[in-house]
């Protein structure tokens, strides 16, 4: 390796970690030939999740493996070391690095790309960190597929009628596009179950969506989602809103409202912030705990250190006063942008700001509903749910990920969904130590 080349540390591996290093390994093909230029992607996972796919894994319509992107294979010009990153010191231009296996140690850097993205946005609510799952990675997305598939086992397996009741009641706080799609998909999934347990139907499900403002799907429009409000309300879906989880101690779930009831899946889909890697450092922050970030990508007020996506706070130039909005259609664009912008900086090229032009937005209601508002085209029903399908489709990096995405979808409409339990996978050598120990 040339020691006088110029490394480029990408902190994260989701979707600015990704797609950055995607079009970096095309616009510096040459530099990274002849070894002039490195990149190193620093991640906890070696795999980039596209989140959009995680309701439709968790209904079974997708393999879970179909929905993550292996980092090492289709970043091959990039080094990919697994670890989080504990301190940012750009003034000496260096991170701390503690990697998952091995001992922590410092890595230098000529260019910086923060991309760590974010994690659930929580409050302190009692009983939420016992009680509740989140919905960001493939982990929550499988885990709750099996504890719903479970619970419906264990409903038909007990008489006692608390003990059903507290089984069958799925209780989802966030009405932005994660709560709602995870939750139509979970409820679309359980009723195509409940067609196979003598003692279940719908009827013994409750299903609740709880949300603290006055509407929900708001990136869809306040039409679309007072739409969506009643359609998931005919399929006998409680939709709660102004309305807020004020505890949730041992499952006895207590509203706003002044309703109490028992539940054994309580999902948090209630916001998200930036990871917490944005506190350990010396880059700037705006008034929203974001890395304080210009319309070209540039942290402010520093050289050689760029950012975007959900842990940027990024000046909307189309709107503004405004930022942009923290959600994947932002992050795949301005991962590009970045991209050319660094390797702008290297070719000692002016720098581009980074100008958007609103698609709209697609949400899935499970199998063949949906809704949606493109180009100010409002769908819904099933044209929403092929668009969904059909611009998420478009989206999902890599060739191969796309036509295996295809494959389980055509095998859908010839054969029915696995509604099977894979629960014991979260404790595999619960039997073998059961054995061993007997």
């Amino acid at each position: 390796m040339n020691p006088n080349s110029k490394h480029i540390v990408v902190v994260g591996g989701g979707y600015v970690g990704l797609y950055t290093v995607l079009r970096l390994q095309h616009t510096l093909r040459k530099e990274l030939r002849d070894g002039s230029v490195k990149i190193t992607v620093l991640t906890p996972e070696s795999h980039m999740t596209y989140q959009p796919f995680l309701p439709e894994a968790a209904a079974g319509n997708l393999s879970p493996r179909h929905v993550v992107v292996p980092l090492r294979r289709v970043l091959s010009k990039a080094t990919i070391l697994n670890g989080k990153v504990s301190k940012v010191n750009h003034a000496a231009k260096s991170v701390a690095f503690e990697p998952n296996v091995g001992t922590p140690h410092d890595i230098d850097y000529d260019i910086l790309v923060m991309a760590a993205g974010s994690v659930s946005r929580t409050l302190p609510i009692p009983g939420l960190a016992d009680a509740a799952i989140g919905f960001k990675t493939v982990g929550e997305a499988i885990a709750l597929r099996n504890r719903v598939l479970e619970l419906l086992d264990r409903a038909e397996t007990d008489d006692d009628e608390a003990l059903r009741n507290r089984a069958l009641t799925f209780v989802v706080v966030g009405g932005g596009f994660a709560g709602v799609e995870a939750l139509a998909e979970l409820e679309d999934m359980a009723v195509d179950a409940a067609r196979y347990y003598r003692n279940i139907s719908r009827k013994d499900m409750r299903w609740v969506l709880v949300e603290a403002t006055d509407r929900i799907l708001p990136e869809v429009g306040p039409e679309m989602g007072k739409w969506t409000a009643e359609q998931l309300r005919e399929r006998g879906i409680e939709v709660k809103m102004n309305t807020r989880l004020e505890s949730c101690e041992g499952g006895l779930v207590k509203l706003s409202d002044g309703q109490e009831f028992e539940s054994a899946t309580i999902v948090w889909t209630a916001g998200v912030k930036p990871s917490p890697v944005v506190n350990a450092g010396d880059l700037p922050l705006d008034e929203r705990g974001r890395i304080k970030t210009t319309t070209r990508l540039t942290v402010a007020g520093v050289e050689d250190a760029f950012s975007a996506g959900d842990v940027a706070g990024v000046p909307d130039v189309t709107n503004p006063g405004q930022y942009c909005a923290p959600n994947a259609q932002h992050a795949v664009r301005q991962a590009k942008v970045l991209a050319d912008n660094i390797t702008r900086q290297l070719h000692g090229r002016p720098l581009v700001d980074y100008r958007h032009k609103y698609v709209g937005s697609v949400a899935g209601l499970g199998l063949h509903k949906g809704v949606a508002n493109v180009y100010g085209v409002k769908l819904r029903g099933l044209p929403a749910w092929f668009m969904h399908r059909t611009y998420h489709l478009s989206r999902v990096p890599t060739v191969n990920r796309k036509v295996r995405v295809m494959m389980d979808w055509t095998l859908a409409l010839f054969f029915k969904r696995e509604t099977v339990s894979l629960g014991e996978i979260e404790a595999p050598r619960k039997e073998f130590h059961k054995a061993a120990t007997t």
